[in-house]
């Protein structure tokens, strides 16, 4: 379907509201899936180091990108891990470090958006905890399906009471898939590149004709926040809280850019999944990869984590609002081991619930957006999945 077809079709079975959200939500504006799309349920709701320890304490792991613009120098715990690593996770001692990032407007590779929901640059806290290396993967996913019987949002058909006036035809499970135009198209409108797919979910990718079969090692992707949620109760972990996130993120380089450093393609080398080409309907994929990458396929950074720039969007347990950072430096809401604020709101849509995203996608590019720098942010509707959202667990230490 042709792209104005598609918006066609979008404009006949996504209710304005719910349009709304899709073109309003900072996953859409940047092409990277924040997904603040309420589902786009809109037809009716429409790399390879080994891992690392913790640096010595007071030892800022060579990053000196970000001195003189708000960061302080990273100092890690000296809190030992307590006891052997869990399969697939790695222990994080914790510290206090700079949380935020720098406006990247005028950077190589910084794109055109100022980032202001990610400053104040300020200090915060967190404790020790473990965090898995990679995101969750369609196998492990799978094996908590097999094992629970858990049927995701994706899965479910929306319900008619959730959607007063919806046509019942239009009540149909599915979810969001990347379906980038034949030709360019003004960046200003979201709907020529996304498109609600009826039987797309985290078994079917891109569309009911599409499959996981061999792909056991991608991330899984059309994960709402519940499920992400349920799978991390399952696996006796939970998901990190923003800060949390950054910190394992960073791997003890306060203020780069980058988990790898300052430079976005060091001695010309790819290190993460991002897009090359022109957004959003050529798609060269130098990095050998136009969609989702195998997990671990990049380098890892300073603390054995993969896959933390690029690749898919990460949820977060935190609520949305784009004055957190304000609102801590301010005393407001605390810095230490910081849970984020009670309740969401984004001025765009002030009655739409979302959480925290981090890290960018596959669809990340300076054309249209650059948040698979460090510290920037996204935010997502909670019942919202999409084909470039996946998320990682953490596990409290015991």
């Amino acid at each position: 379907m042709s792209p104005s077809g598609r918006s066609q079709a979008a404009s006949s079975t996504i209710r304005p509201s719910l349009a709304g959200r899709l073109l309003n939500s900072t996953g859409f504006l940047i092409g990277l899936g924040v997904f603040a799309a309420g589902m786009l349920w809109g037809l009716a709701r429409l790399a390879v180091t080994p891992p690392a320890s913790q640096p010595p304490a007071g030892v800022d792991a060579g990053s000196r990108g970000g001195e003189g613009l708000g960061f302080s120098p990273t100092t890690a715990s000296t809190q030992p891990a307590p006891g052997q690593a869990p399969s697939g996770m790695v222990w994080i001692s914790g510290g206090r470090f700079s949380i935020g990032c720098v406006d990247p407007r005028g950077l190589p590779y910084g794109g055109n958006q100022p980032m202001a929901d990610a400053r104040p640059i300020h200090e915060v806290t967190v404790g020790g905890f473990w965090i898995d290396t990679t995101e969750v993967t369609n196998r492990q996913f799978a094996a908590f399906v097999e094992a629970t019987g858990y049927v995701t949002v994706a899965e479910k058909p929306p319900r008619p009471e959730d959607f007063p006036g919806a046509p019942p035809e239009n009540l149909v499970a599915g979810s969001i898939v990347f379906s980038p135009p034949a030709t360019p198209v003004p960046l200003g409108n979201h709907l020529q590149w996304w498109r609600y797919i009826p039987g797309a979910n985290w078994r079917h990718p891109v569309g009911p004709d599409s499959t996981i079969e061999g792909q056991e090692g991608l991330p899984v992707v059309h994960v709402a926040f519940e499920d992400a949620e349920a799978y991390a109760a399952w696996a006796d972990k939970r998901l990190p809280t923003e800060a949390e996130w950054e910190f394992a993120a960073r791997g003890g380089r306060a203020g780069s850019l980058y988990p790898w450093g300052n430079e976005f393609r060091p001695a010309d080398s790819w290190m993460a999944n991002t897009w090359q080409g022109r957004f959003p309907f050529e798609n060269t994929a130098e990095d050998g990869f136009p969609g989702v990458a195998p997990v671990g396929h990049y380098p890892a950074n300073g603390y054995g984590l993969y896959d933390v720039s690029g690749n898919v969007w990460e949820w977060c347990a935190d609520w949305y609002r784009p004055d957190t950072y304000a609102e801590q430096v301010a005393g407001r809401l605390s810095v230490d081991d910081p849970q984020g604020p009670a309740a969401s709101f984004d001025p765009q849509e002030p009655d739409i619930p979302k959480r925290v995203q981090r890290g960018g996608s596959f669809l990340c590019t300076e054309q249209y957006c650059s948040r698979y720098i460090l510290g920037t942010r996204g935010k997502g509707e909670v019942s919202s999945g999409c084909n470039h959202l996946g998320f990682r667990c953490v596990r409290d230490a015991e």
